[in-house]
């Protein structure tokens, strides 16, 4: 189940994900089966979450095809 979730978020994609009790977009940085780095571009520190905490995010993909 991992896996299928860091097959479908790349870095360059932006996802939308819940922090202090709202909906924020965030690049993801760096995408493996074990972790994703996002940064909400919001002069924030770029966190870390598990990819099964994405699932169910919307996922907006740079990826062509």
């Amino acid at each position: 189940m991992l896996s299928a979730v860091a097959n479908v978020v790349h870095p360059g994609d932006v996802v939308e994900v819940e922090m202090d009790d709202e909906v924020v977009s965030a690049l993801v940085l760096l995408a493996s089966d074990d972790t994703v780095i996002l940064d909400a571009c919001d002069g924030r520190t770029p966190f870390v979450v598990r990819p099964s905490d994405l699932l169910g995010s919307r996922v907006y993909s740079g990826q062509v095809g």
